[in-house]
């Protein structure tokens, strides 16, 4: 018995395998049509794939005809034929499903030129990467694509060479590239954490409260050298709180009032929130003045610095525990662990070197518009002002979330320059 013959039920009968392929304009019957044929012809389904581009149809069933094939083929031309659609039949196709991808690799961009598909494309294959499947994940605020690849290595190293590689060429042809494993673990996480200051919020905090001061260029220098990693962030913290002495303590509602959140931090945190997970902020800014928005946005865990406050007047210091690179790491750890959530199903999202631990120690750390150091060590990194495109790398496409926003009467595309 060859590889592309079974035995059939009926004794002296084997059945021969085929692949039958339909193509054409999409429209109700197709279907209907092509397996009412192969009924007649009592042909076992072992496998159908099909997918529909700007209704253009591909329909492939993968199967098993115990009858004379030429039969089937001629009754299946004749049939489709009825539906305005092309068919072809492979005799003797192998069969068995196809292995499973190893490696999901997202690509999003504003837009995705056929340059940087032939470059990435290109780039995998030289890695040796085949690509098994393509589909289109998102059309707004970006482009997403997905990509189902399998590659022989499926070491950290591996991977870690396959993540490289891909992010290069995807920066000198202006995309995001996001590559995972492939399988349960990609959909498994369950709670997320992100800073706040450039990654929730537009704009860092401490600058909006130095400019009640009147020393906002004086802390943003400080700022910028700290998210670079070149000066320690505790340092960091304190000379720049300690510009802040004096300042009324009314400024802090004032600023608060002014927060503007990243474009897509609604979509992102409402999706995320319908799809079970945990939601977090870990800061190194300032718990007085994120609570509220927090509670706006109906988070689990905050974790922030505390303004010392003093008839009526900031201190210039901040009390408690300060959350700096080492403490926001393992304020993730906490989280995730009372919720009972493990460390590979958990994601951290930050811009500067003070986010490092925090987004090595989660499952999978995002850079989002981030500083050099940063970016370095994140698993994936996002250069787009849009907080929401985070849902494409994890797995969620934009007619999802819009299906759902449809439900609660959210859906709003805001145009975009």
């Amino acid at each position: 018995m060859t590889s592309n013959e079974t035995q059939d039920t009926q004794p002296g009968r084997r059945a021969t395998s085929v692949l039958v392929t339909v193509t054409g304009g999409d429209k109700p019957g197709v279907t209907s049509v092509l397996f009412a044929t192969l009924a007649r012809h009592d042909v076992s389904v072992l496998d159908v794939e099909q997918v529909v581009i700007r209704g253009r149809l591909t329909l492939g069933v993968l199967g098993e005809c115990a009858g004379d094939v030429e039969t089937l083929h001629e009754h299946l031309e004749e049939a489709m034929a009825t539906v305005g659609v092309h068919v072809d039949v492979e005799v003797g196709s192998e069969h068995g499903r196809a292995p499973l991808s190893t490696h999901v690799v997202v690509v999003l961009g504003r837009p995705v030129t056929a340059r940087a598909i032939s470059v990435l494309s290109s780039e995998l294959a030289r890695q040796g990467a085949n690509i098994d499947s393509i589909r289109g994940i998102a059309d707004y605020p970006v482009t997403g694509l997905e990509l189902l690849v399998s590659v022989d290595g499926t070491t950290d190293d591996a991977d870690e060479r396959l993540r490289t590689s891909l992010a290069t060429v995807a920066a000198g042809v202006g995309i995001d590239v996001a590559v995972e494993r492939a399988g349960l673990a990609r959909r498994a996480k369950r709670l997320i954490v992100f800073d706040v200051d450039s990654t929730l919020v537009q704009g860092e905090v401490i600058e909006m409260l130095a400019a009640r001061a009147g020393v906002e260029d004086e802390v943003r220098e400080v700022t910028e050298a700290a998210m670079r990693g070149e000066i320690d962030f505790a340092e960091s913290l304190d000379r720049r709180v300690a510009t802040l002495s004096g300042l009324d303590a009314s400024v802090i509602d004032e600023v608060a009032a002014e927060l503007q959140l990243t474009p897509g931090a609604r979509t992102t945190i409402r999706t995320l929130r319908r799809l079970g997970y945990h939601c977090g902020v870990v800061s190194g800014g300032f718990r007085q003045v994120i609570e509220g928005l927090a509670h706006e946005l109906e988070l689990d865990f905050v974790q922030a610095n505390t303004l010392e406050i003093v008839d009526g007047k900031l201190t210039g210091r901040v009390t408690g525990q300060v959350v700096d690179r080492a403490q926001k790491a393992l304020a993730l750890r906490q989280f995730a662990s009372e919720v009972g959530v493990p460390m590979e199903q958990t994601v951290a999202v930050g811009d500067g070197a003070n986010d490092i631990d925090m987004l090595t120690a989660a499952g999978l750390g995002v850079a989002f518009n981030a500083k050099p150091a940063l970016r370095e060590v994140a698993d994936t990194a996002l250069s787009s002002p849009f907080l929401d495109a985070l849902l494409f790398v994890l797995g969620v496409t934009r007619s999802e979330i819009e299906a759902a926003d449809t439900v609660d009467g959210l859906v709003r595309r805001i145009p975009i320059p």
